[in-house]
């Protein structure tokens, strides 16, 4: 077995040149960042999910979370590594400093994510969430609920859940029946809800659930839908933990992957009614969860990356190490390791190039992330939250399906023993699978980049991104003959995406079924250009790093290598997915539902 190394090297790059780390320096609370510190709490967090988190991994997934009557204990060694964790101070790092965080930038936190689920997927869950349940309250909480819950959510005493789906609902929320009825000072909750990541555990002394919910009367549909703060044990006053809640783990699912992450299923109210708390206005629940929503999708995206990441180093050892064959030309001789023929190195140039790219997307929009919160300017706020919305559904789609073609080449490189469970290899596939499902489908994110984030605004951000790659044209030409081709590949894809944009804007409102079929293709075009043109600013960048003094130039050649390769070979699926989106509604539609 590999054991994982977080690539610091490019990580920081990608920080640098992508999240634009000295921009956000100057932004309001962030004068303490600086390139010493992104190192070195990069290089103490590599340490910890090497050291830490990483060595659980396979025992966690071959064990498994455990229910008995209502009661979970995680895989053995989880809870003494998230005590570790959260004494590290790791919980809280993007947190407000008001209620014990570090107060640091997203740009900083996100490729923490990375990490963690490089090196355990199924533990990084558990904090992932609870984060995106700070940013929930931090939105929409009363003060109240702030000061009695945001110290243990934000030093990690108490972790947290979104609890959104049904039995009946499925991602139709719109359907979610679990009600909620008023009592003097809170509410009574009464339903059951599905697929609860951590739901229940024995990590940490509470649970914070945030559940949508119906109160009398509410309107139908998801207009009706307000958010409660429910916790498994109710908390006193003075913040102390009291009575047990109405609250049941009805059982555990098992699943093709993340097996050390308990999915639960909860029953609330099967005796007086759970308590709750209402979060914000009544009705405003799915508005509000989409906070938590929107910030998880971000860190599922970083999970694509994770997982990707840690399923080529995994690949990339095997084939340093695996003998198998004479060098292609040669008829005698010592055998060589793998990783000389060439088809295995087209394989490992794909997962390291699509990593890479989805890497600086997933920095690029954390930076966005950072300055749409901290930036002094109103329209320049509004600016990068516009910019961080048409992200956030690529980060998560592309990135996310991306990881299932990495993780399943890392299995081919592997050949047979890939699909033995004893290398390793397969976890890793099956791990990433669920990453295009959870906090919404790749379907659910592309109809959202169309129509939220396109049709809605006729393509005003879209088209504005679209000239910023544009004017990239003239560095690259500025270069030369080094990086003709790369120009030239360039150019043909955000062709492409525009002109699929453009048909988007102009079919979107007159016939929705025709842009909902090209949905995806659209998403995956938009992932795959805007990869294509940070993998060119990363060339650029690695070029003119190599002539400074003490430049690291083996790893800016690999970086110009790594490029080129992107530019060459995988930025041209441009074209065809921009045909397949002006061109192949018509044949996604024409057989009728009845004719399967």
């Amino acid at each position: 077995m590999s054991t994982y190394t977080a690539p610091l090297k490019d990580m920081q790059f990608a920080i640098a040149e992508f999240s634009g780390i000295e921009g956000i320096t100057a932004l309001p609370g962030c004068s303490e960042v600086n390139a010493d510190l992104v190192e070195a709490v990069l290089a103490e967090a590599g340490r910890f999910a090497q050291g830490v988190l990483d060595p659980l991994n396979r025992s966690g997934d071959k064990q498994g979370a455990r229910w008995h009557d209502g009661s979970v204990n995680a895989p053995d060694g989880f809870a003494e590594a998230y005590r570790q964790f959260t004494a590290a101070g790791w919980n809280g790092l993007a947190a407000s400093q008001e209620y014990g965080g570090q107060g640091l930038p997203h740009c900083l936190a996100l490729p923490l994510q990375e990490m963690w689920n490089s090196a355990n997927m199924a533990f990084c869950l558990c904090p992932m969430l609870t984060t995106g349940v700070q940013e929930a309250l931090t939105h929409h909480g009363s003060r109240e609920l702030l000061d009695l819950y945001m110290p243990k959510l934000v030093s990690g005493e108490w972790t947290g859940t979104m609890n959104l789906t049904e039995p009946q609902a499925g991602s139709d929320l719109s359907a979610v029946r679990t009600a909620a009825a008023p009592e003097s000072g809170h509410y009574r909750i009464r339903g059951t809800k599905i697929f609860i990541t951590w739901g229940e555990h024995d990590m940490a002394e509470n649970i914070v659930h945030l559940v949508l919910a119906r109160l009398p009367g509410a309107p139908e549909g998801v207009k009706g839908i307000s958010m409660f703060l429910v916790p498994k044990y109710l908390v006193n006053a003075d913040g102390s933990r009291g009575a047990r809640n109405d609250i049941r783990c009805v059982s555990i699912e098992h699943k093709l992957g993340i097996h050390g992450s308990p999915t639960c299923v909860l029953a609330y109210g099967d005796r007086a009614g759970a308590i709750g708390h209402l979060v914000g206005e009544a009705n405003r629940g799915l508005e509000y969860m989409f906070t938590m929503m929107n910030h998880a999708r971000l860190g599922v995206g970083m999970e694509g990356v994770g997982i990707a990441e840690r399923a080529y180093q995994h690949a990339l050892e095997y084939a340093r190490t695996r003998v198998q064959g004479r060098a292609i030309g040669q008829r005698a001789g010592d055998r060589v390791t793998i990783i000389h023929h060439p088809d295995v190195r087209r394989m490992l140039m794909t997962m390291r190039a699509r990593i890479e790219a989805m890497r600086a997307l997933g920095y690029l929009a954390a930076g966005e992330l950072d300055r749409a919160k901290r930036h002094p300017d109103a329209e320049a706020r509004g600016r990068h939250q516009a910019r961080l919305d048409l992200l956030t559904p690529v980060v998560k789609g592309w990135c996310t399906e991306l990881a299932v073609e990495v993780a399943s080449l890392g299995v081919q490189i592997h050949g047979g023993m890939g699909f033995i469970e004893e290398t390793g290899a397969a976890q890793y596939l099956r791990d990433a699978r669920i990453t295009t499902i959870y906090e919404g489908t790749t379907g659910i994110q592309a109809n959202d980049l169309i129509g939220r984030k396109v049709g809605a605004e006729q393509g005003a951000t879209a088209l504005a991104l679209v000239a910023a790659m544009r004017e990239l044209d003239a560095a690259l030409a500025a270069v030369g003959a080094p990086f003709a081709s790369m120009r030239s590949e360039l150019s043909r894809a955000v062709d492409a995406l525009e002109v699929a944009t453009r048909w988007l804007v102009d079919h979107y409102r007159a016939e929705p079924e025709a842009a909902a079929a090209v949905a995806v293709p659209y998403l995956k075009l938009f992932g795959t250009v805007a990869g294509g043109w940070l993998m060119a600013r990363a060339a650029l960048a690695a070029a003119s790093r190599r002539e400074a003094p003490g430049a690291d130039r083996a790893f800016l050649d690999a970086k110009l290598v790594t490029a080129r390769f992107y530019l060459e070979h995988l930025l041209p699926e441009a074209a065809a997915l921009s045909a397949t989106v002006t061109r192949g509604a018509p044949s996604t539609l024409a057989l009728q539902p009845e004719a399967f």
